[in-house]
């Protein structure tokens, strides 16, 4: 009983020591997402390289959307203990061993709408801090739950509150590739 009370002990400490990793590297993505904001002025924001292309605004709006989803995946997974046992595929854990998406374009699901231009750029910047806001909260969140629940990614199976959270934070590194693309673009113009 002893034993087994100090093996549950020292889990719960390593994941709180990943959930902290994860939260400092949250807010290092985060605040480069930020500070960059300060570059460009609304019509840059709002100019997309080619016509099947999106523009950085809608990069901004579409990181905002999507961290949000998984942030509530997260929370989904912290109130039971539903597909606890479910497993993600195998490319999602060669993305989280390497803790990266792989070096390449993805493609989103069809369904995935095509996010709005932004309205300003306070839109964009409130949007972020309110990401970074719930990060920390999250985290907490996260280390407290007594359940250890999984929710279904529409296209890698079940995720873990943890691994929402950790996939939350490389989808936005993902886009940095994205934006280093359009910043090409804008340079020219």
């Amino acid at each position: 009983m002893i034993q087994q009370h100090k093996q549950s002990s020292n889990k719960q400490k390593e994941s709180e020591e990943l959930v902290n990793c994860l939260l400092v590297q949250f807010h290092q993505t985060l605040d480069q997402w930020v500070n960059e904001l300060q570059y460009y002025d609304h019509e840059q924001l709002c100019l997309p390289p080619d016509s099947t292309s999106w523009s950085l605004g809608q990069v901004y709006l579409h990181l905002i959307e999507e961290t949000d989803y998984y942030f509530q995946q997260c929370r989904n997974c912290l109130i039971s203990n539903e597909n606890a046992s479910g497993k993600m595929s195998t490319e999602a854990g060669i993305w989280f061993q390497n803790n990266s998406y792989p070096h390449q374009k993805l493609q989103g699901p069809p369904d995935l709408p095509v996010p709005p231009q932004p309205d300003n750029k306070a839109q964009l910047l409130e949007g972020m801090q309110y990401i970074k806001i719930e990060a920390g909260t999250l985290a907490k969140e996260i280390t407290t739950s007594a359940y250890n629940g999984k929710t279904k990614h529409p296209g890698h199976d079940y995720f873990s509150a943890v691994e929402w959270f950790q996939f939350a934070e490389m989808h936005l590194r993902h886009h940095f590739r994205q934006k280093g693309s359009i910043d090409e673009f804008l340079k020219d113009r």
